[in-house]
């Protein structure tokens, strides 16, 4: 166990802050699964297909950025630097929505 001056000084050396976080939205059986994410700022999120012959994308409402097409087992990352409201829908199948909300 390192010793507790030497705890501090990295904790003091990082700015005290949490390491950023990597979440799941999992895709299948035509739905975002969690339909919404609460994360923090600069944390990442990777959508993952699990359907087994379907494609689908994750298309952002208000920027208009688009995944690629996921393919079964594909999947796509995306970070998230600053706070906000993201919604996003598939494109191909726009009654597929979802949204992460992040907090500072």
């Amino acid at each position: 166990m390192m010793p507790l001056p030497i705890l501090i000084a990295a904790a003091l050396l990082t700015g005290g802050t949490a390491m950023a976080a990597d979440y799941e939205v999992s895709v299948a059986e035509y739905k975002f699964a969690p339909p919404e994410l609460r994360i923090r700022a600069g944390d990442t999120v990777t959508w993952v297909n699990r359907e087994k012959r379907t494609s689908h994308s994750v298309l952002f409402n208000v920027t208009g950025e688009e995944s690629e097409r996921l393919f079964p087992d594909e999947k796509w990352t995306r970070a998230f630097p600053a706070a906000g409201r993201f919604e996003y829908h598939c494109g191909p199948h726009p009654e597929m929505t979802g949204v992460v909300v992040v907090e500072d």
